[in-house]
C-alpha cells in the first residue's frame, strides 16, 4: 500500500539517530591486535620522555665551560678519555679539559652539559690518546635532549576515543602497554533484501543482479571500526523477512538492511517494523541520493534501514550509521569533516534536495578542489571506487558551475567533532 511520507533535513536526520547513541564496553587486547581499534582509556606516561638527559646525535659530551674561549684562530683542545654507546653510561668522573665520545642515545655522563657532534670537532690521536680540537664555543644544553622535554611523568599523552594507529602503537608500547585498553566493537547486523539478488560467484541471469550492498556495507562497517556480521540475502517474502530480523536482532548492536524501504508492492521494511512495534525515527529524508533511508529503534537498538541503489546506500551509511559506530566506540570526532571547496566541472542538474555527489579531492597548493565521478545517479556504483569525498550543493539551487564554492565531505579523513549542517544556498550565504 502506498505511503505518503514527509520528509525532514539531513541534520535533523542525523540529530535524531544520535540521541539514541550507546557507548561500547571496554576489553584489552595485546598491542599486537590493537591496530585500528579506539582507546577505552586515556594512555597515560609512566616515565618522562627522554627517561634521561640523552644525546640526540653521534657526537663528543664535553663541560661548555671549556670551550668559553674557543674561535677559529684560537681552537680549545680536549682530550677524549672514554667511549660509550647507547645503553651504557659513563662511570668515570670528568675533570676540566676532558670529554666523552658518545653514540646517539647515550646518557649525558656527569659533569657535562653539552654535546659536539663530531662534524664541528676535528679528531687526533698523540702519545696514543686521542683529542679534539673544537673552533667554536657551546652553551649549557646545546645538543642536549634534556629529561621529560618531550613528555613528563604521568602526562596524558593519547586521549581515550583515539584511533589506534602505527604511531599510536608506538607510543603504548614506549609506556609499557602490553595489553591495550580499547572499546569493544559493536556487532553490526547485516541483511542484503531482494529476490533479484545474486551472490557474487554466480552468473548474471535475466533480472538479476550481483549482491554488491551486502559487501560494501561489510567493509564500510569494518572501516567504521564496528565488527560485521553478514547474516545473508533476503527473499522478498515477509514472513521469513520478519523472522530473519527479530531473530538478527538478538544478537547484534544495530541491524543495517539494504534495499526494502520504499513504497513498492514488495518493499516490507516499513511493515516490518510496525509488526515489531518499532518507533521509525523518520522514513523520508530531504536528500539525493537515499531519501528513503529509514531509520528505526527497537529495544534500545536502532535498525538503519538504508536504500537499495547502491551510491544511495553509501550515503546512508557515511550520513548516519558512521556516526552512530563511531560514538559507540567513544570517538570524540564521530562526524564526516566538512571543508569549503572548489568545484571544479559545471553541475548543472537542479536540486529540489540537498544532493551529495561522489566526487574526487584535488590538493593545489592550499587550495582545496573537488571533481565529480561519474554518472550522478543513485544506481551507479562504479563511481564509488574512485570517490574519496561527497560534494554537497543545497536544495533548491539550479545547477553549480566551475569555481563555485561548495560544501565536501571528506570521507578518507579521521573526523570531525561537528556534525554535518545542510549548506546554505547561494542567496543565504551572500546574507
Amino acid at each position: 500500500m502506498f505511503e505518503e511520507r514527509e520528509s525532514i533535513k539531513v541534520m535533523e536526520a542525523v540529530e535524531r539517530v544520535m540521541q539514541h547513541c550507546q557507548y561500547g564496553k571496554d576489553e584489552r587486547v595485546h598491542v599486537s591486535e590493537a591496530d585500528g581499534r579506539y582507546l577505552a582509556e586515556d594512555i597515560v606516561a609512566d616515565h618522562p620522555v627522554p627517561p634521561f638527559d640523552r644525546s640526540p646525535l653521534d657526537g663528543f659530551a664535553i663541560q661548555s665551560a671549556d670551550t668559553s674561549q674557543a674561535s677559529k684562530d684560537h681552537p680549545v683542545t680536549l682530550e677524549i678519555v672514554a667511549t660509550v654507546g647507547a645503553g651504557h653510561q659513563f662511570e668515570g668522573t670528568l675533570k676540566e679539559g676532558q670529554a666523552v665520545r658518545v653514540m646517539t642515545g647515550t646518557i649525558i655522563p656527569p659533569a657535562c652539559d653539552a654535546v659536539v657532534m663530531f662534524e664541528l670537532a676535528h679528531e687526533y690521536q698523540e702519545n696514543e690518546n686521542d683529542y679534539i680540537t673544537i673552533k667554536r664555543p657551546f652553551k649549557a644544553g646545546d645538543f642536549v635532549s634534556k629529561q621529560g622535554e618531550e613528555t613528563a611523568k604521568h602526562e596524558v599523552v593519547i586521549k581515550k576515543g583515539t584511533r589506534v594507529t602505527a604511531g599510536v602503537v608506538a607510543v603504548l608500547a614506549t609506556f609499557g602497554y602490553e595489553y591495550v585498553p580499547v572499546i569493544k566493537k559493536p556487532k553490526i547486523g547485516i541483511f542484503a533484501t531482494g529476490t533479484e539478488l545474486l551472490d557474487i560467484h554466480e552468473p548474471l541471469q535475466p533480472g538479476k543482479i550481483r549482491n554488491s550492498n551486502a559487501y560494501m556495507m561489510i567493509s564500510q562497517v569494518q572501516k567504521a571500526g564496528g565488527e560485521a556480521l553478514y547474516f545473508g540475502k533476503l527473499m522478498d517474502e515477509f514472513d521469513l523477512c520478519y523472522d530473519a530480523i527479530s531473530e538478527a536482532l538478538q544478537d547484534v548492536d544495530a541491524l543495517i538492511t539494504t534495499g526494502g524501504v520504499s513504497v513498492g508492492d514488495f518493499d516490507f521494511l516499513p511493515e516490518i517494523y510496525n509488526k515489531l512495534g518499532a518507533e521509525v525515527l523518520f522514513n523520508k529524508i530531504a536528500m539525493r541520493p537515499g531519501s528513503v533511508t529509514t531509520v528505526a529503534e527497537s529495544g534500545g537498538k536502532l535498525l538503519f534501514g538504508l536504500s537499495g541503489n547502491p551510491s544511495a546506500c553509501f550515503v546512508g551509511f557515511e550520513l548516519y550509521a558512521r556516526p552512530w559506530i563511531r560514538t559507540f566506540l567513544h570517538s570524540e570526532k564521530p562526524y564526516l569533516q566538512t571543508v569549503r571547496g572548489t568545484l571544479t566541472v559545471d553541475f548543472p542538474k537542479p536540486n529540489p534536495f540537498t544532493r551529495f555527489i561522489r566526487s574526487k579531492v584535488i590538493y593545489e597548493g592550499n587550495r582545496l578542489y573537488a571533481e565529480p565521478i561519474g554518472m550522478d545517479k543513485s544506481q551507479v556504483v562504479t563511481s564509488l571506487a574512485y570517490s574519496d569525498c561527497l560534494v554537497a550543493v543545497p536544495g533548491g539551487s539550479r545547477g553549480y558551475k566551475t569555481g563555485d564554492e561548495v560544501d565536501i565531505l571528506l570521507l578518507e579523513a579521521e573526523g570531525s567533532q561537528i556534525p554535518f549542517k545542510d549548506p546554505l544556498k547561494r542567496k543565504d550565504i551572500a546574507k
